[in-house]
């Protein structure tokens, strides 16, 4: 008996490390000495994610309240954590799907976590409203709603209140959390303030968005903040490039970076709102970004933005269903995520996980 009690702990304990060292999860709410290496995406035995309406109805029906009332306490002591909050949400989905790995700390285990990625670092907010959000469903639903499910909610919210409730929507739930976080993956998957209109294009549909998404979802930049650095490349303006920004624009941008002012507005006419002022500032060649820009270089993307700034309350309902539909990129299942404990820490493996794979080595 002495002799089978060793051998079953000894195969606990190559299963613990085999699960450590054969995996790149990002952290265990504890430090790691070994360094993760990447995991193999999810395999086509996965099953497919099924999202929903009201998931949390019978087990946390208070889920999305609790949600709402963090937004709103942020939202109302500074406004500008609700561009932040729909920032999240676009960044985490489109890294590895809307699983959440965008919260991952840095540890031991993986010192270079998704929020550390360039695109990410020292530029992402709201943080601190998930965490408030999550430590609220933890005292009510413990174990049951995914951090995943919380930034979506949060996006939803966020953009119910700066479009002065024009924007509003049902968003759909039921996503398990991500247990892979990679700085290095930033960089290929999120869009760059600098790029044209053909690799927007290649990027979007990658995700499964198409074109019209494409451009319904760049209207998220009527609100929120760029740093200087990120049109740097416009300045001084080319006069012969016909996507080049307004002259006056440029001219006072020119002086505000230079001020030491390290950020500004994407849209200088209504900062604070949610609106299609984006399309027309398009239109006007009055956008900060060479990405927004871009999109006046073909006359297809063009008719869109025309369309859009002409008709807001078409666009306010296509980007209801652009959100939605964003939301559903690789979306994780029982079998490829978990419901963490913590929104910045994996969980730790439990002992039946680690016999599990210690029995399948």
């Amino acid at each position: 008996m002495a002799s089978g009690g060793g051998k079953l702990a000894a195969l606990a304990l190559l299963g613990l490390l085999g699960c450590v060292v054969r995996t790149c999860e990002a952290s265990y709410g504890h430090h790691s000495p070994l360094l993760p290496s990447p995991s193999p995406p999810p395999g086509p035995t996965s099953p497919p994610a099924v999202l929903a309406v009201g998931h949390y109805n019978q087990t946390c029906y208070q889920a999305e309240r609790i949600v709402r009332a963090a937004v709103k306490k942020a939202v109302y002591a500074n406004r500008g954590i609700a561009a932040g909050l729909i920032r999240l949400f676009f960044h985490d989905c489109f890294v590895r799907g809307c699983d959440a790995s965008i919260l991952l700390d840095e540890t031991h285990a993986n010192p270079l976590p998704e929020k550390l990625g360039r695109p990410n670092y020292r530029s992402l907010r709201g943080f601190e409203v998930i965490d408030q959000a999550k430590m609220a469903l933890e005292r009510k639903c413990q174990g049951v709603v995914s951090c995943a499910d919380i930034i979506a909610f949060a996006a939803r919210d966020a953009t119910v209140l700066l479009s002065n409730g024009t924007v509003q929507f049902d968003m759909p739930s039921g996503r398990f959390d991500g247990r892979v976080s990679l700085a290095s993956e930033t960089l290929p998957n999120l869009p760059s303030p600098f790029a044209d209109l053909t690799t927007l294009r290649t990027l979007f549909e990658s995700k499964g968005l198409s074109l019209d998404d494409m451009v319904t979802l760049s209207g998220a930049h009527t609100v929120g903040i760029t740093h200087c650095s990120s049109f740097a490349d416009r300045l001084p303006r080319n006069a012969s490039d016909p996507l080049a920004m307004h002259s006056t624009l440029a001219g006072s941008l020119i002086k505000k970076c230079r001020s030491g002012s390290s950020t500004v507005d994407h849209d200088l006419k209504t900062p604070g709102d949610l609106d299609s002022q984006y399309y027309k500032n398009v239109l006007d060649g009055k956008v900060l970004l060479k990405s927004d820009a871009a999109l006046m270089s073909s006359s297809e993307t063009a008719a869109k933005v025309r369309f859009h700034a002409y008709y807001p309350w078409v666009w306010a309902g296509r980007f209801k269903a652009a959100m939605v539909k964003m939301g559903g990129i690789e979306v994780k299942t029982s079998a490829n995520g978990e419901i963490r404990k913590q929104c910045r820490f994996v969980n730790a493996p439990t002992i039946e996980r680690v016999y599990v794979l210690s029995a399948d080595t």
